[in-house]
């Protein structure tokens, strides 16, 4: 009996039939037969894919530990539980996902039905209720470093790996800057900035078909940030840079 073949499959009729499609890679190979065939024990892959239960078992703690498959036991009866391994999330990643074209699709639909007004109606309910979550989760939340930390998590839970970091204006001493960088209480200090950083877009196909997505993002931010600062966007995923950025910055005192 072989260990992996590189060889592609055809499709069968017979109950033990190979799945109709087979990646070149062993571990690829066995990802594919949970995902057609469902929840399998170890001596059921290898009866499939006509490979030793050995060669399999390598394969599967490769794949354990990368978080792609996971076991449980089920009993059968008499003697010991039986394993029975199956995909996780992740391991269903690893498969073709068209939802970004259905997004641009139903992008393009909307606004053929319903007209770009129809269509910044859609963000604008969007934003109504991002806008009352962030501000719940602003409350009690004074300094503009507590806002912004927690503005992180919550960006962060959605996907957008965000952060923030402080920044200085430039006509402020290097003594000024310094007691600054020192001040680790969380208290305002004159001529702090800061810059909120998300480093991955996770509705970035959406945005690319329509830019109204990143303009009500902008006003989000504005506006659960609290009317004491300014928003501004330096940097833009859809401009062509790495990831996008805003400067966050306290307004000037009136004299």
């Amino acid at each position: 009996m072989a260990l992996f073949s590189s060889t592609t499959e055809l499709a069968m009729s017979a109950p033990d039939a190979k799945p109709a499609w087979m990646p070149h890679q062993p571990a690829d190979r066995i990802l594919s037969t949970l995902k057609t065939r469902g929840a399998l024990g170890i001596p059921d892959i290898a009866k499939v894919l006509n490979v030793t239960v050995e060669a399999v078992r390598q394969q599967m703690a490769k794949l354990e530990a990368e978080g792609l498959v996971d076991a449980e036991s089920r009993s059968s009866g008499r003697g010991r539980p039986t394993q029975i391994w199956r995909l996780t999330g992740e391991g269903h990643k690893r498969f073709p996902d068209t939802h970004a074209e259905m997004t641009v699709q139903m992008i393009s639909a909307v606004i053929s039905v319903f007209g770009e007004k129809g269509m910044d109606q859609l963000i604008g309910a969007r934003e109504a209720v991002m806008r009352a979550n962030y501000k719940e989760a602003m409350r009690g939340a004074r300094s503009l470093k507590t806002r912004l930390e927690r503005l992180a998590e919550i960006r962060s839970r959605e996907g957008y790996m965000a952060e923030f970091r402080a920044e200085f204006r430039t006509e402020f001493s290097a003594e000024v800057r310094a007691e600054v960088k020192a001040d680790g209480d969380g208290q305002e200090n004159p001529g702090q900035s800061f810059l909120f950083i998300e480093n991955h877009c996770p509705i970035c196909t959406a945005a690319q078909a329509c830019t109204g997505f990143c303009r009500s993002e902008l006003q989000l931010f504005d506006e659960v940030l609290g009317p004491d600062v300014s928003v501004s966007r330096v940097e833009h995923v859809l401009a062509g840079a790495r990831r996008c950025a805003y400067r966050v910055e306290p307004k000037a005192s009136a004299p």
